[in-house]
């Protein structure tokens, strides 16, 4: 199965390039859905109302899905408020109804994760084309599993369970259930849903695609953008430039303008030549319905709704290559295409190292060997952070 993310800065119009992706993967033959959290937006781009509680039938092969975070926010929190009723009741506290529950930030993001998760394990489609947050927004949203399921390792560390036997006997004498062991049978249901998460987005077939306007700094934007997503391990598959003017316009300000996209577009082909580059043109409106979706993907754009490579299970992109017998180092290989040295930062934290690239930033746990060593240098070259390793002699196993 192929999950498109769909993102791209803010104004771009990722919501109709997400919409004609999926329709362009309906048309290949492919039975495709479209999730989003915009309530207005995509159900003027695709022509119909959406309904939150199943798939909509767009096209022949196309549905569309409108996640409503709210009723997602409402319902996981009865659940947890009924779960929680005995230690509330000591508490004295007051459960809350279900009309006066509001959604909180935040909200949105956990259920557009749990709908990906959900649609990607049903097996009722071929493809999945997300219509995701800004790109910032969704580099942060992408890596929020990972995160959090370090912040539970730390903070209830599975291991330190070892004395729940003695919690039911604790829990006849004092009368109440114990807290403790909520707090980790919760925590085990937050890893199992995180984790289900986390394999949906790792999926072979899951990359991200970038929309974006032909505008003068669009190159620069995208490359920081597209290191963010490299530093999470996420695949940028392809860039999609939106709102293209017809070129040869006797009006010499629509030349002038039309001009300048052009050198846009050719700025990002030369940044990213190892990406195809789809070109979608200017409709002189907002598109509205299948029929004008479908003159988007023609063209040029005729790739926006491709299939793409599965190359069947990824390895971690961030490789060690020994290089101890030449130069006494070991080096981690990170990939992070568009990055550059001024946005670059490293710290080791004991067995972690931290990498940030801008303002985007991963927490990795060392490898074995590497937690042996320490931190002797580091440097951007041909798209990779190489961060040498040299051997403490008095953590490194000393051969006979």
């Amino acid at each position: 199965m192929r999950t498109v993310l769909v993102t791209g800065p803010g104004g771009a119009g990722r919501t109709t390039l997400a919409a004609a992706t999926a329709l362009a993967g309906a048309r290949r033959g492919a039975r495709a859905l479209l999730l989003t959290t915009q309530s207005s937006a995509p159900e003027a781009v695709l022509g119909t109302p959406l309904g939150a509680d199943a798939p909509t039938p767009i096209a022949p092969g196309l549905h569309a899905l409108r996640i409503d975070p709210g009723d997602r926010f409402r319902q996981e929190f009865l659940a947890f408020q009924e779960r929680a009723g005995a230690a509330l009741d000591l508490l004295g506290a007051s459960p809350l109804d279900e009309d006066e529950l509001t959604e909180l930030p935040g909200s949105e993001d956990f259920a557009l994760l749990h709908a990906l998760r959900t649609e990607h394990a049903s097996g009722d489609w071929d493809m999945v084309v997300v219509d995701m947050p800004p790109a910032a927004e969704t580099i942060r949203l992408l890596a929020l599993p990972a995160q959090v399921r370090r912040y539970l390792r730390r903070l209830l560390p599975p291991e330190r369970q070892a004395a729940r036997a003695l919690r039911p006997v604790l829990a006849q004498l004092a009368g109440v259930p114990m807290p403790a062991q909520k707090l980790y049978d919760a925590a085990g249901r937050w890893e199992s849903e995180l984790a289900a998460v986390q394999r949906a987005i790792d999926d072979p077939g899951t990359s991200v695609r970038l929309v974006t306007d032909a505008g003068p700094v669009a190159a620069a934007t995208l490359r920081t953008l597209r290191a963010g997503l490299a530093l999470h391990g996420r695949r940028t598959d392809g860039v999609v430039v939106n709102r293209l003017l017809p070129t040869g316009s006797a009006d010499p300000f629509l030349a002038a303008l039309s001009g300048s996209q052009q050198t846009a577009v050719k700025a990002l082909r030369e940044e990213f030549p190892d990406l195809p580059v789809h070109e979608v043109a200017h409709l002189g409106r907002d598109p509205q319905g299948v029929d004008e979706l479908d003159g988007l993907i023609d063209g040029p754009a005729a790739g926006i709704g491709a299939e793409g490579p599965d190359d069947g299970p990824r390895p971690d992109p961030w490789t060690v290559e020994d290089r101890l017998a030449t130069d006494g180092i070991l080096v981690w290989r990170v990939p992070l295409p568009g990055a550059e040295r001024k946005g670059l930062g490293l710290v080791r934290r004991g067995d972690e190292i931290v990498v940030s690239v801008g303002r985007f930033r991963r927490i990795r746990t060392l490898p074995s060997a590497l937690r042996r060593c320490t931190v002797s240098g580091a440097g951007l070259r041909d798209g990779s952070l190489e961060i040498r390793f040299t051997p403490d002699p008095d953590l490194w196993p000393k051969s006979d």
